[in-house]
């Protein structure tokens, strides 16, 4: 059963948009979902409702971590992940006909190939009952016999135990999410901020309701799933030493990354338009099988007059402080900063730097950060100061600094821009086009900052020190950040477009 955190719509009414959101708003503090914030802030005629899809209950806050405003009417969570009582365990019985349908729904999911309409429709190919029921696909015989040939036809490396849980983890949440549907709130438009489980549930919402399903992705879900799966612990690997190929992705792994693959080409089917955030997530979109003709990029905005009094007078020298301002996981790949902090240090005994954003999304991460910082004798020159809000930190800051091996559009560069700091960031998402300009007017603006390649702590610095070290060069780079932002990233020119995208998703 759904948690519902706001008062439940009355019977017959309706939102103007329902936000499909996996992961992020309202529980979980970070880019995306203060951007979602802005966006319910900035669009006050809207009516909107919330449908949060979370993992398990556990790893979330009970309390929403934001203030409503009054245009939010409804909003619900569910946890895909968490067990469900409602479900009756019974061994049902060997039935052809079930085995058949297992099989199909297993070469639909499987499939690169498109359409995959069956997939779409979670009153007849996903429902609780019959030959793909629920309890008949986690527990029947029927089930069981085809997972076991399955095993005994394809499978080489993972134990069955392994093979067996990985293939319902897999598959549990499509019949939550074909549940949810049924009582998703009515609404003119369905939208969600990734594909994924918000992905698929907009694709069942465009294809159970006949309503316009707008899918906006902030960086590649499927990208980052990738990125995530490729290190992930929990997935067992039985290979020997000799067996590994590091170029090759191990059979479990394989199956997860095909799964979220196929949910992304589901949403692209449904989805009308389809938004990026920057081209080369154009591209990508496209290349993983979204119309060209229904894509289109908005980028970022934010409320720049909220950033102006931060900024200092530009003949003042700036703060000798790198700042990271983002939570502390593996993809932001806190170590590399570490480490260049380390050669800054060196360079500029002066220097210090800061780690601010939240620890409790991977806390085993955070601690082998903190172990990191303490192994380079980095004493009280790296402080790691939790989760504080932008205005707090940006002014006593002298360059920000983003290491992530994987980004979007991210807010915290516009944030630092329209405060008048330069940036050095790795060369991932749209990092590239905000320091050094798309092309023509934009590029002839100048670098607001550096980029420079993954995992390279000795670019890091270099860059950080360049900035911190050379006047010239560090005058030169706040001017270009503040012009760019000025120019193409404001939160009105944001919302103005998605407003017309609303409107056309419509007509």
């Amino acid at each position: 059963m759904p948690i519902i955190d706001l008062p439940r719509l009355a019977v017959g009414e309706h939102t103007d948009i329902c936000l499909l959101l996996e992961g992020t708003y309202p529980y979980v503090k970070g880019g995306v979902s203060s951007w979602v914030h802005q966006l319910l802030i900035g669009l006050p005629n809207l009516k909107f409702s919330i449908v949060f899809l979370g993992s398990r209950s556990s790893d979330y806050p009970s309390e929403p971590q934001y203030e409503f405003p009054p245009n939010l009417m409804h909003l619900e969570r569910h946890y895909l992940f968490d067990l469900n009582d409602e479900i009756n365990p019974h061994p049902g019985r060997q039935d052809r006909n079930t085995i058949h349908a297992i099989g199909q729904l297993h070469a639909d999911l499987a499939s690169r190939e498109q359409p995959l309409a069956m997939l779409l429709d979670p009153g007849r190919y996903l429902q609780r009952k019959g030959p793909l029921g629920e309890a008949e696909f986690l527990y029947g015989m029927s089930s069981w016999r085809y997972i076991t040939r399955q095993y005994d036809e394809r499978s080489t490396e993972p134990s069955f135990v392994d093979y067996f849980w990985t293939v319902r983890n897999l598959h549990r949440p499509l019949w939550q999410l074909a549940h949810i549907v049924s009582t998703l709130p009515r609404s003119s438009i369905y939208h969600s901020i990734s594909t994924g489980y918000a992905g698929l549930l907009g694709a069942f919402a465009a294809h159970s309701f006949n309503r316009p399903y707008v899918l906006m992705e902030h960086g590649i879900y499927t990208k980052e799933r990738r990125i995530e799966l490729m290190n992930a612990e929990w997935i067992h690997d039985n290979r020997n030493i000799f067996q590994r190929d590091a170029t090759e992705l191990s059979y479990l792994r394989e199956m997860w990354v095909r799964f979220f693959e196929t949910m992304g080409r589901l949403a692209y089917t449904q989805a009308h338009p389809i938004i990026s955030l920057y081209e080369a997530a154009r591209t990508q979109q496209i290349h993983d099988g979204a119309k060209p003709e229904h894509t289109r990029i908005i980028p970022n905005g934010i409320k720049i007059e909220r950033f102006v009094p931060l900024r200092r007078d530009p003949t003042t020298a700036p703060p000798l402080v790198l700042c990271l301002l983002g939570r502390v996981v593996a993809i932001k790949d806190i170590k590399t900063y570490i480490r260049a902090v380390r050669i800054v240090i060196n360079r500029l005994p002066q220097a210090e730097a800061w780690v601010v954003g939240p620890e409790d999304e991977d806390p085993e991460y955070a601690e082998e950060c903190h172990n990191l910082a303490i192994n380079l004798d980095l004493g009280g020159r790296l402080r790691f100061l939790g989760f504080r809000r932008p205005e707090n930190i940006l002014p006593r800051s002298g360059v920000l600094v983003l290491s992530s091996i994987s980004e979007g559009l991210p807010l915290v560069i516009l944030e630092a821009f329209a405060a008048g700091l330069p940036v050095v960031a790795t060369d991932v998402g749209a990092c590239s086009e905000l320091i050094n300009g798309r092309s023509g007017e934009d590029a002839a603006i100048g670098r607001a900052g550096r980029i420079v390649g993954l995992a390279d702590p000795e670019a890091l610095a270099a860059a950080c020190i360049e900035l911190l070290d050379n006047s010239t060069a560090y005058a030169a780079a706040r001017a270009a950040a503040i012009r760019r932002v000025e120019r193409y990233y404001t939160r009105r020119q944001m919302l103005d477009s998605l407003r017309m995208s609303y409107v056309e998703a419509q007509n």
